[in-house]
């Protein structure tokens, strides 16, 4: 005997009551949410040391230097959240040797000229959480946030339910971040 389509339920009839609020689940981010953190150790369990082993759109690149490279974060706080990362293992940016520091450098200031040129922000914040104690999730592997910032960008759900709501796919975020990224 084989079971059909599970019935649809309407919400007016399901436990609780109605509060006429609507819902916006993101499962995915129970991960982040229960604290489960990446490895600190360097290979595949960094994701900062895994993803330039992976497709620029696997790995949510936007551009590759020689020392260091800019990426999507993957759990943005706006569209165009961005993060530069040298290639190597290091947790402390007086860790990085003075090409990595030079490299490390130029790429924030091109990142946020592609993020000028493709999205037109009202400002950035620009900031590297070093430790766990200061807020770095992945506190074993340096990397720089640069969140494009808009007026009126921040609403009651990330304070109210902890979440974000995002207009924008990630990989569509990244091809406008490449096609606007600045010449050599």
């Amino acid at each position: 005997m084989s079971q059909g389509p599970p019935e649809l339920v309407a919400a007016e009839d399901l436990p609780g009551s109605a509060d006429g609020f609507e819902r916006l689940w993101t499962p995915h981010r129970m991960a982040y949410v229960k604290g489960e953190r990446p490895s600190n150790d360097a290979g595949d369990g960094c994701p900062f040391c895994a993803a330039p082993g992976k497709s620029d759109a696997e790995g949510l690149i936007v551009h590759r230097g020689a020392h260091c490279y800019v990426v999507l974060n993957l759990f943005p706080y706006n569209p165009g959240h961005l993060m530069v990362c040298p290639y190597r293992h290091v947790s402390l940016y007086v860790d990085l040797t003075d090409e990595e520091t030079a490299e490390f450098t130029a790429l924030t200031k091109a990142a946020i000229r592609a993020v000028m040129n493709s999205a037109r922000p009202a400002g950035y914040n620009i900031g590297m959480n070093q430790g766990e104690v200061a807020g770095a999730g992945v506190a074993a592997h340096l990397h720089q946030h640069l969140v494009p910032r808009w007026m009126g960008d921040a609403n009651f759900l990330p304070i109210v339910a902890q979440t974000k709501a995002l207009p924008q796919l990630l990989e569509d975020v990244r091809q406008q971040l490449v096609a606007a990224w600045p010449g050599e």
